[in-house]
């Protein structure tokens, strides 16, 4: 980012076309042989409402590398020579080529992250574990936790009922990217949208904070969008989906997931992992079935092509799954792992819907931004007739109340053949 961002009632946005946006890279750190240019651009955070304040950034710049060779370290600074304006040198690793004997050593899987002494303790016991790749299942800054003068609280609708619109404080997503800088310039970063990055504004425009600020492989992977695409990492094929905008059957997130999903050679990247922000397996009373709807739109999709596993966040605890599909046991469906709280303000998830007295009315459940109401009492198995089980379900592998992260790992075993490991840390 070039230049600095401003808060307030009279603000002047920057021209995005004052500043190249160049990188500079090779193989070599003295020896940057290779040159990119890319593109710029400015984001507004506009509120038409007397006394709240107004947010310009800074030029923000894309640039996409070419040629580069799988699992090779490249040397690169980025700005704007003319200037001379260019950054300190710094080195990432590519994802090793795709092969079903070829992964990253270790994958990071966070979600809820916030900007607090505890994702300070998150970050860096992830960032002790040396991981070639960063996924982040949404909830970014948690900007829209603070009013527009910078007033914050963890519960913004109790503390904040009266606002004309939901606010935020931009400047949070500023001193994110500052605090992260060290950890993202080195290791490559996807993420995928939650719930606090909606922000809405003036003309009703949403998650505009997130769709400038993070590169996606959109075009690369045919789906045009910020809220869903997928990627390869080795032997790994990653699907990313946008639980905040159509999921349906007739829309064209689900028509690009069916591409997609046939489109994997299982014998390229064996394995299948899917990611989204919201779980549709969470035992806990916090968002309890909140994506129901989501589930019964694209279950069926992610079963019929053998997912192995699904990555959430969104509930603050972490909870793993055994393998399970339309909330019954079944060995052919995927683990659903809930990565749990990153270190966020808001509070952590402690009690389970199947806890005495702990059964939410169904009607709380939906949310407004995913869809209609589709929640209803189970029909089979121990919970028939029931909104919420009595007992830990037999879905449920393993629920713990923590602040952590997880760490993925593909290990060789017995006859050259592979397996999946995950750790959640705390």
């Amino acid at each position: 980012m070039t230049g600095e961002s401003q808060i307030g009632e009279d603000i002047k946005p920057l021209d995005p076309n004052s500043v190249a946006s160049v990188v500079r890279y090779g193989s070599l750190r003295h020896t940057l042989s290779h040159e990119a240019t890319g593109y710029s651009l400015v984001y507004n955070q506009l509120y038409p409402f007397q006394g709240l304040q107004n947010y310009t950034s800074g030029i923000i710049h894309h640039v996409r590398l070419t040629g580069l060779e799988p699992g090779a370290q490249y040397y690169y600074q980025c700005g704007d020579p003319s200037i001379p304006a260019m950054s300190a040198v710094h080195a990432f690793k590519t994802m090793p080529i795709s092969s079903p004997q070829s992964y990253p050593n270790r994958i990071a899987i966070v979600g809820d992250l916030g900007l607090t002494y505890n994702t300070t303790s998150t970050i860096d016991h992830m960032s002790s574990n040396e991981p070639d790749l960063i996924v982040l299942v949404g909830d970014v800054t948690y900007a829209n936790l603070y009013l527009t003068n910078g007033t914050g609280s963890d519960c913004y609708s109790c503390s904040f009922p009266q606002t004309p619109i939901h606010e935020t404080y931009q400047p949070r997503w500023d001193y994110w990217g500052r605090f992260m800088e060290p950890v993202v310039s080195t290791i490559p970063l996807m993420v995928v949208e939650g719930n606090h990055e909606i922000e809405e504004q003036a003309e009703h425009k949403t998650f505009l904070s997130y769709s400038s600020r993070f590169a996606f492989p959109s075009v690369e992977s045919g789906s045009f969008s910020t809220f869903y695409y997928s990627f390869n990492a080795g032997g790994i094929h990653f699907i990313m989906l946008g639980a905040y905008i159509s999921y349906y059957k007739q829309g064209e997130q689900y028509k690009w997931l069916e591409r997609d999903l046939a489109s994997v050679d299982r014998t390229v990247t064996p394995w299948l992992i899917a990611t989204w922000h919201p779980p549709w397996y969470s035992t806990y009373k916090a968002h309890y079935r909140e994506a129901e709807c989501m589930r019964v739109e694209m279950e069926e999709l992610l079963y019929s092509y053998g997912v192995d596993v699904v990555f959430n966040g969104h509930v603050h605890a972490y909870e793993r799954s055994n393998r399970v599909y339309n909330f019954s046991l079944d060995s052919c469906a995927p683990l659903h792992i809930m990565v749990g709280d990153g270190g966020n303000r808001e509070k952590m998830a402690i009690k389970h819907a199947d806890d005495p007295g702990e059964c939410p009315d169904p009607l709380t459940t939906p949310d407004e931004y995913m869809g209609g109401f589709c929640a209803f009492n189970f029909t089979t198995g121990p919970a028939a007739g029931k909104f919420c089980w009595d007992r830990q379900p037999d879905f449920s592998a393993y629920r713990e109340s923590s602040f952590g992260h997880g760490i993925l790992e593909v290990k060789s075993c017995f006859h050259n053949l592979n397996s999946l490991w995950f750790s959640y840390l705390l």
